[in-house]
């Protein structure tokens, strides 16, 4: 047992599921955040740690989510910045509203449960943030105009904080997957479809697939496997690095 305790932002299914289930099965006490509704508490019943329901978008519930890990566990050891979402949308017809909750989500969110977590890491002198970003951290493609912009933002703030978590014995880094087989991608593949008028199984051959070197998608596993090499005290010089998960994507 570590004797750690992790909190897991989505950890209810897909890429956040992966996670929780992973760092349970290696001994940490795991927070299972996620929307209200019965995928994290039965993620959270699984793993045998405690669920929070919570809206990220906003600050209160983000500092309730580290609050009631603290009471609960006494201690943040290990936070992941896995919560957010897919939507399609061409840029003429983003609506404010939801560039606006998308960012509070998947950029606004971390800084804050980071910022939050931050003096637990701080006074042990150990501590692990694992932003949960995207190949699209690192490249654009058309139609994903809020997504990318939160998912470039994610890596500057995992840069930042690197480096000034570094003298506390934090790291931070970031976990630039492609496409990774979740709900969240099933209903991309649908989103896709509809707005480039194709059918389903040529959005995966054709557009998401069509730049990797490997032609198939990621599975959570996978990425959880590395989120979990990431806690380990072996990599503990890797911090403010992007470690991809491209499929060969960025080799061209």
């Amino acid at each position: 047992m570590t004797g750690r305790v992790a909190i897991v932002t989505g950890g209810g299914s897909g890429i956040g599921g992966a996670v929780v289930a992973r760092l349970a099965a290696d001994g940490y006490k795991v927070a299972v955040v996620d929307l209200p509704g019965e995928a994290g508490q039965a993620a959270a019943d699984a793993a045998g740690g405690i669920f929070i329901g919570a809206d990220l978008s906003q600050r209160d519930q983000c500092h309730r989510v580290v609050e009631t890990t603290l009471a609960q566990f006494g201690q943040v050891d290990v936070l992941v910045n896995n919560a957010g979402y897919q939507h399609i949308d061409a840029l003429e017809q983003f609506p404010e509203d939801r560039w606006e909750h998308m960012l509070a989500v998947m950029l606004t969110a971390p800084f804050l449960l980071m910022r939050y977590a931050w003096p637990s890491m701080k006074e042990r002198g150990w501590g692990r943030v694992i932003n949960i970003g995207s190949i699209h951290s690192l490249r654009a493609s058309p139609f994903k105009i809020g997504y990318i912009s939160a998912k470039h933002g994610l890596l500057g703030m995992t840069r930042t904080a690197a480096l000034e978590g570094g003298p506390h014995g934090i790291t931070v880094n970031l976990i630039a997957p492609a496409y990774v087989r979740t709900p969240l991608v099933e209903k991309q593949i649908a989103d896709q479809a509809r707005t480039r008028g194709i059918p389903e199984d040529e959005v995966i051959e054709k557009v998401m697939l069509e730049p990797a070197a490997i032609k198939r998608l990621i599975e959570p596993a996978e990425v959880a496997d590395l989120v979990a090499f990431l806690c380990t005290e072996t990599a503990g010089t890797m911090s403010g690095s992007v470690f991809e998960m491209s499929l060969g994507w960025t080799a061209r």
